[in-house]
């Protein structure tokens, strides 16, 4: 991250009427008599000063700058009132409403007198937008040392915090600590702690945080609700859900927010047992909290828990928020359960899940779900229906009509994607490149490739070996060994996934000498890699070598390796059975080896199934 946008600290009076200037607004010269005083001009228009400044608050709290405002500002200068400290700061307050700081920068410089208010009031005019924070840290860095208080350092931090400048923020932190204008002792406050650790959980700044922790301990500040909230959020945030709990633990009072950020911490560090511990405890469990725990289970692979706390929250009539709704579709996702998200789709359909009629997350989530589980005609329905699109709707569709072995639709959704002005992402070439391997399009694949810079990207290895897979299936072995040689250069150690795909193109056309030559390479680069001693050992047995594939056995059998065990489920009802190999303990595992008996006879009518089955295994 570059330098801050600021000045020196310098902050004398004549550097301060250099800086302001470059960000001031030229206004209309006053008028050539002087005003009366201001007691006497206002008492002779009939007003007093806390009916101007009535008039004033409630232009502010109703926005309504253009009537009430205006009317407001003509009638301080009607009375002579502008130079009224307090008043012409409400006005500078009333001016940061708009849109542009023009008004509230014109209105600060016709203050005669400028208290720390008065700076404060346009700091955070001009912080309340990206564009004009440059022109706020020059101010804040030319504001007199009795007029830069805590709420200056405050206003500064919490917004550089909130627009991503999380660094900078804390910079200014450090600087605070340092600034002896505030006089002794520690001049934080609970906005300063707050502002730190949203400042920390956005980067996972630990020791900051660590710190002004300690000096809140040690200062003896009360720890209020707001703060243990913001600390527990960021502890979870920055990986040390252990400090978080302490802060839950010794905090005097909490609301579901703490509740919910000890939840969501737990999820985030993948303890989920605990998670689900601080959420029973819960004295009131509202949506919010649901949502928390049902994306945590989603996120850390417990989808049939995920889809279980879902229905469960649905059985304690708590309403789900759209996020819950997409984190139960995303289960549904990754374990195949269409059935169970059509019943989703369904509740959508008849509840109106989400606060507009259309919500392009849910129907994101459910393309994803339909494309995964096969289901590319209801997919595509709901992807023409979506009044408005993003790059996530279009990849889900690319990626789906690739993983289902549509190619060439695969292709033609990426070249509407181009066509409608979208940008594509690495995810959206990796699907278009898989799709030209399962398809046999080599030469499409390999223009895809190259146009990746044209669109600003730089290929990954993962991009690579989609590519080398195709050369691959398409025999043009020979093509891809060289391709390869050549990919050290550009992605390092990131090959090992090339050549792993030509391993496995060696396996489909029986190419043993290559093979060896690959696999002895892939066991330098992942030598804890049971999948490549497994793929070497069924090359060999596939061409009868059996004394070659028990060699390889017995390697991965003395490096401490085993092949994860593979497993085939089925969906009935909504409810997944999982099966392994010989496996008996389904309760209706006598039936169903009796089907597959009636099966394996019919097979035999048909022919002799042996080469069949060899081939599946």
């Amino acid at each position: 991250m570059g330098q801050p946008d600021r000045c020196c600290c310098s902050s004398s009076p004549k550097r301060m009427r250099r800086l302001l200037p470059t960000i001031a607004i030229p206004i209309p010269p006053p008028p050539p008599c002087a005003p009366a005083p201001p007691s006497a001009a206002a008492a002779a228009a009939g007003f007093s000063v806390q009916e101007v400044l009535s008039l004033l608050e409630r232009a502010i709290s109703k926005g309504d700058v253009l009537r009430l405002g205006r009317a407001a500002h003509a009638l301080l200068v009607k009375t002579a009132l502008t130079t009224h400290t307090l008043l012409s700061n409400r006005l500078v307050a009333l001016y940061s409403l708009l849109p542009s700081p023009a008004a509230a920068i014109s209105a600060f410089h016709d203050l005669p007198h400028k208290n720390p208010h008065s700076y404060n009031t346009l700091l955070a005019a001009l912080l309340r937008a990206p564009g004009t924070i440059p022109d706020a840290l020059h101010l804040f860095d030319a504001v007199p040392d009795g007029s830069r208080n805590i709420v200056s350092y405050n206003t500064v931090v919490s917004s550089l915090a909130h627009h991503g400048r999380q660094e900078d923020a804390l910079r200014l932190v450090g600087r605070l600590a340092r600034d002896r204008s505030l006089g002794p002792g520690l001049a934080i406050d609970r906005f300063t702690v707050v502002s730190v650790a949203t400042a920390c959980a956005g980067i996972g700044a630990t020791r900051p945080l660590r710190e002004m922790h300690g000096a809140v301990l040690v200062s003896g500040m009360e720890f209020t609700i707001i703060m243990a909230n913001a600390m527990v959020n960021a502890y979870s945030k920055v990986g040390r859900v252990d400090d978080a709990r302490r802060v839950f633990d010794q905090a005097s009072v909490r609301n579901t927010i703490t509740w919910t950020s000890m939840v969501s911490g737990y999820c985030q560090a993948k303890r989920l047992d605990k998670a689900v511990q601080v959420f029973d405890m819960m004295p009131d469990k509202d949506r919010i909290a649901w949502t928390a725990l049902i994306s945590g289970h989603e996120q850390n692979g417990e989808e049939d828990a995920a889809l279980e706390l879902f229905e469960q929250m649905l059985a304690e009539g708590v309403w789900p928020t759209p996020f819950a709704l997409v984190s139960a579709l995303g289960a549904c996702a990754k374990i195949g359960l269409v059935t169970r998200g059509k019943e989703l789709h369904c509740f959508v359909l008849r509840r109106s899940i989400g606060t507009d009629p259309f919500n392009i997350f849910i129907y994101n989530a459910l393309i994803d779900m339909y494309c995964k589980c096969g289901g590319m005609l209801a997919a595509m329905a709901l992807f023409r229906q979506m009044p408005e699109r993003d790059y996530i709707s279009w990849n889900s569709m690319v990626t789906g009509f690739s993983h289902n072995g549509l190619g060439k639709q695969s292709l033609a959704m990426f070249e509407e994607m181009l066509v409608a002005g979208v940008r594509p992402t690495h995810v959206t070439f990796l699907a278009v490149l898989t799709a030209c391997s399962h398809s046999g399009l080599v030469s499409e694949g390999h223009l895809i490739l190259e146009s990746m810079e044209d669109h600003g990207l730089e290929p990954r290895a993962e991009h690579y070996a989609a590519y080398i897979d195709a050369l691959g299936r398409n025999c043009q072995l020979e093509e891809a060994t060289e391709f390869i040689k050549d990919l050290p250069s550009r992605i390092g150690p990131g090959t090992a996934g090339s050549w792993g795909a030509l391993l496995g193109a060696c396996r489909l056309h029986g190419n043993i000498e290559l093979a060896e030559e690959v696999a002895e390479f892939l066991f330098r680069l992942e030598p804890g890699n049971s999948g490549r001693y497994v793929m070497l050992s069924n090359i060999y047995a596939a061409a009868g070598q059996w004394d070659d594939a028990r060699r390889v056995r017995g390697l991965m059998k003395e490096k401490g390796l085993r092949k994860d065990q593979a497993y085939s489920w089925i969906e009935v009802q909504s409810g997944k059975h999982i099966f392994v190999a010989e496996d008996m303990s389904h309760c209706e595992a006598d039936e169903i080896y009796g089907m597959l008996g009636k099966l394996l006879d019919h097979m035999r009518i048909a022919g002799d199934p042996t080469e069949y089955l060899l081939d599946l295994c």
